[in-house]
């Protein structure tokens, strides 16, 4: 809403915002069905559902922060979170407030009509089980995943995009017998460890911590984030969390559905235990954005750049003609169609050589492909790295085979 003066807490993501996003989304995907043994569901569920699962999972009761209003100035704080400072005396009460985002279905408006955004993408999941247990023929231990926007009222929403009142989550919900709950439990946390690892975040940037017992959720027995030191310090990306059985024994009781998994091996009924990583997609976006920016000096002015791995980065491959004439810009062309199937391309034409090596720099882009006179009679062009700057020249019959073993 920029061109209206902005929302609070509302933003757009332009065209290498997306593709940053997109890759991060298609790298966690990929990362959880990277093991023969694991078996993860895919699902794409509502963001508006009957009220009746927020009822059943305990939002609608549970789901709140107490917060307190600054009686000379009208501000409205988190009772955990006051300034320091402010008086005792000039705080209200605290009071609860639902965090969800209260809407209307149907043309009568009354309380048979009032639905709620999605707080979270979990309770789709869960009532969504038998349908997958079912088609899939799914069997102990499984996974059902989804990434999508949930939508929080969050009454102090800041830092940029770590606390806004619309978000997309990622997240798991990983099915298992009781007896193997632990050893679940840690897997999860050190295989998503090692994600946010693999994308080029820092080690020392990254730590877990395990919930205090007067901080965890009411549906949680046991819970272990993983954190990001961002600007203002440490903040979570990810949380673990063992959440027993009260989901699915939660919607079985209020639907009156059958939601237990018959167990082949005991031959009964059984409530399965899950386990759930629940990370943020836009929050893992900033998490990159701070690991990744960089500066550093060269020929005596400073040169900005964005570290991305080649995976993620929004722009993989440059293709910079050295001049406009057609002979480069059709030399141009015939590279891009060679490589853009396997990888993501651009043709970089306007201003100096050196203006557009900055350019893609800023943008993360990890190789620039110089196309020049030379490649007319040679048929190979230059390839500058981002990191080192340094240069190569490459047959373009060789170029696929030089990005796809990089």
């Amino acid at each position: 809403s920029s061109i209206y003066g902005g929302l609070r807490s509302s933003y757009d993501y332009g065209p290498l915002g997306v593709s940053l996003k997109n890759n991060l989304a298609a790298s966690w995907w990929r990362d959880i069905n990277n093991d023969n043994d694991l078996s993860i569901y895919p699902v794409d569920t509502a963001i508006i559902q009957s009220s009746e699962v927020w009822k059943a999972s305990g939002h609608l009761a549970e789901f709140s922060d107490p917060m307190v209003d600054h009686k000379p100035t009208g501000e409205r704080f988190r009772a955990d979170q006051v300034p320091d400072g402010l008086k005792k005396e000039d705080l209200t009460e605290p009071r609860h407030f639902n965090l969800m985002f209260e809407t209307n279905i149907g043309p009568v408006h009354n309380e048979n009509s009032a639905v709620y955004l999605r707080p979270e993408t979990a309770q789709g999941i869960f009532v969504n089980f038998e349908n997958v247990l079912r088609t899939m023929r799914a069997k102990l231990p499984f996974g059902i995943a989804n990434i999508g926007k949930s939508f929080r009222n969050e009454i102090t929403p800041g830092q940029f995009i770590f606390r806004t009142r619309e978000f997309e989550q990622m997240e798991i919900e990983f099915f298992c017998k009781e007896e193997d709950q632990e050893e679940w439990f840690n897997f999860w946390i050190n295989k998503r460890l090692d994600w946010y690892k693999s994308l080029g975040i820092s080690e020392d940037k990254l730590r877990i911590r395990t919930h205090e017992e007067n901080e965890l959720a009411h549906y949680a027995s046991k819970t272990s984030d993983i954190e990001f030191m961002y600007p203002w310090g440490w903040g979570e990306l990810e949380g673990i969390a063992n959440r027993g059985t009260f989901d699915l024994t939660s919607h079985e009781r209020e639907s009156g559905k059958d939601l237990t998994y018959f167990d082949p091996e005991s031959n009964e009924k059984i409530n399965p235990v899950v386990i759930e990583p629940a990370g943020g997609l836009t929050r893992t976006l900033f998490a990159i954005l701070c690991s990744n920016y960089d500066e550093d000096t060269v020929n005596d002015t400073t040169r900005t750049l964005f570290r991305f791995n080649f995976e993620i980065a929004p722009i993989q491959i440059a293709i910079l003609p050295l001049s406009k004439k057609d002979n480069l810009i059709n030399f141009s062309k015939e590279i891009k169609t060679k490589l853009q199937k396997s990888f993501r391309t651009e043709i970089d034409i306007t201003q100096s050589i050196g203006k557009r090596y900055r350019r893609q720099d800023e943008i993360g882009t990890p190789y620039c492909i110089t196309v020049d006179v030379e490649t007319v009679d040679d048929k190979s062009v230059t390839i500058r790295n981002r990191d080192t700057m340094d240069q190569e020249r490459v047959e373009i019959n060789k170029l696929h085979h030089y990005f796809e073993n990089i």
